[in-house]
């Protein structure tokens, strides 16, 4: 019988440390060709920032399928609702049956910093002690946890264009120095994360240090980017998937567009670099660049954990 599975029952059975090894599995057999889902099919709603999608993958190594619908409507931080909402139905790799409905917000959060904890290991250069976050918000501090799990860092810079909820973040967490600019956070960093709802660059070329790593987890849309077109060009940039990344992120689209480079300077695919088919850093003055955008897979493979850790314990509500 099918369960569901509410936000509670899904924090509870996906620890941080489980689910970026479970994204580093699903990577790996993405790029390997293990996977079978299609680019996401998006469509805008109300003004141009809203959208919602679909998600669809079959997991053939991992025996999972299933499906995310997710909406991002970035109003709704004023309304005291979360910017992105998400459901995931799980179904039966080998009947197409109904196994689960659970609530894929959580999810969508998690699953977004396990990635980026998977890719700082292989993409930034030994020793990095210094991390900037652009940002404030959920994926600020999904970063902070996720990262905590792989690596030390001695210092952590944030800003956010807004003040409060920069200064709310910090708060909560006494590790973090709240920087007075962009740029006071990012000049000198180690590692740098941009996790912002913007449309246009935040972080210019120049104030990036030889040798960083830059992990951008926003502007998922072709019409939004967050780094300078400068940046990414100088960059070795690392994808989730190629398909998505030539469509969706506006990182790439507009730079792509402006001439500042093709479609052959993405170097590689995550999974790819994990899997030992594509470098990933060459040497440690090189800037490395991952831009994220979210595959289904990953969803799929964090419900099917979630999915067998819930029947263990025995949480969820059958649905008759």
């Amino acid at each position: 019988m099918p369960i569901w599975l509410n936000e509670a029952d899904v924090r509870t059975v996906l620890p941080m440390r489980d689910l970026i090894d479970t994204m580093e599995t699903a990577l790996r057999a993405f790029s390997c060709g293990e996977v079978r889902q299609p680019v996401r099919q998006v469509i805008e709603t109300g003004s141009g920032r809203n959208f919602f999608a679909a998600m669809p993958a079959y997991f053939e190594s991992g025996a999972a399928m299933g499906a995310k619908l997710v909406t991002v409507y970035h109003q709704n931080a004023g309304r005291g609702l979360p910017t992105h909402q998400a459901v995931i139905v799980l179904l039966d790799a080998e009947t197409g049956a109904l196994l689960a409905v659970m609530d894929g917000r959580y999810i969508t959060e998690a699953r977004t910093a396990a990635v980026s904890a998977v890719a700082l290991r292989v993409l930034a250069r030994q020793g990095a002690r210094t991390l900037a976050i652009i940002g404030s918000g959920v994926q600020a501090g999904s970063h902070l946890r996720a990262f905590s799990e792989v690596w030390k860092f001695s210092a952590i810079r944030c800003w956010s264009p807004t003040q409060t909820n920069l200064q709310r973040f910090v708060e909560g967490h006494p590790e973090i120095v709240a920087a007075p600019s962009a740029e006071a956070a990012v000049r000198g960093a180690d590692v740098v994360v941009l996790a912002t709802s913007t449309a246009t660059p935040v972080v210019c070329n120049e104030w990036v240090a030889p040798g960083a790593c830059v992990i951008s987890v926003g502007a998922c849309r072709p019409s939004q980017r967050e780094m300078d077109p400068l940046l990414v060009a100088r960059g070795r940039v690392i994808v989730d998937s190629r398909a998505a990344a030539l469509q969706e992120a506006g990182d790439l689209v507009i730079a792509m567009a402006e001439g500042h480079f093709g479609a052959d300077h993405i170097a590689g695919e995550l999974g790819e670099v994990l899997a030992g088919r594509v470098a990933g850093r060459m040497d440690d003055e090189q800037v490395t660049i991952l831009k994220p955008l979210g595959q289904a897979v990953e969803d799929v493979a964090a419900a099917q954990l979630a999915y067998t850790r819930a029947l263990a314990e025995g949480r969820g509500v059958a649905l008759a």
